[in-house]
């Protein structure tokens, strides 16, 4: 695969380095540190001039680091004449924060999805997101790839008793995605997915 550098952020550098291995690829050079300030720095370690980069960070764990972190490697291989950026997000950032359920409320994932584009991303690769209107807050592409199939596989594959399991949603928009999978949905998931 000519042309194509994956870098990792700091978030998930173990899932980094599985997408490199299942490509044949290396993973590119970068160090990320932090000033005495708690300014982050990040420095890319190789040319990517005319490269297609991947960039892949999750907005997990320390989620306002992480994300920042990404705009500063997206932008660094922008600026250093990378032909193309792609940012892997498997979990988007302040996804939840889609409408404005209040009054001066903001919707801080549009904010994020600007601050992606004026960094430099040209294309966003992300997970199940919260909803798919946030595909709409961006003007480069958004690939909103879906779990639920792997995820079905690996139950079917590794739990004997599969047949006999439930599935539970924390709320009505998981319970909907649940309802109707193959495995058995009690009484509760339906409870809550009528409130």
């Amino acid at each position: 695969m000519p042309n194509i550098k994956i870098f990792s952020g700091s978030s998930h550098q173990d899932l980094s380095q599985k997408i490199a291995d299942r490509l044949g690829l290396e993973l590119g050079k970068v160090v990320t540190k932090k000033f005495s300030n708690q300014e982050t720095c990040v420095e890319i370690g190789e040319s990517v001039r005319g490269e297609d980069v991947y960039i892949v960070q999750s907005g997990c764990g320390e989620i306002n680091d992480n994300l920042m972190e990404l705009l500063i490697m997206i932008n660094a291989c922008k600026i250093a004449s990378a032909s193309r950026v792609t940012a892997v997000i498997p979990c988007f950032p302040y996804a939840r924060q889609d409408k404005k359920d209040k009054s001066r409320a903001p919707i801080s994932a549009k904010l994020v999805a600007n601050m992606l584009s004026v960094s430099g991303a040209d294309h966003i690769i992300t997970m199940d997101l919260h909803a798919s209107q946030i595909q709409g807050f961006f003007d480069i592409p958004v690939d909103n790839l879906y779990a639920e199939p792997a995820v079905l596989k690996w139950i079917k594959e590794n739990i004997p008793e599969w047949k006999n399991c439930t599935i539970v949603s924390p709320d009505a928009g998981g319970a909907k995605r649940s309802a109707g999978k193959v495995l058995i949905i009690t009484p509760a998931v339906n409870y809550c997915r009528n409130k």
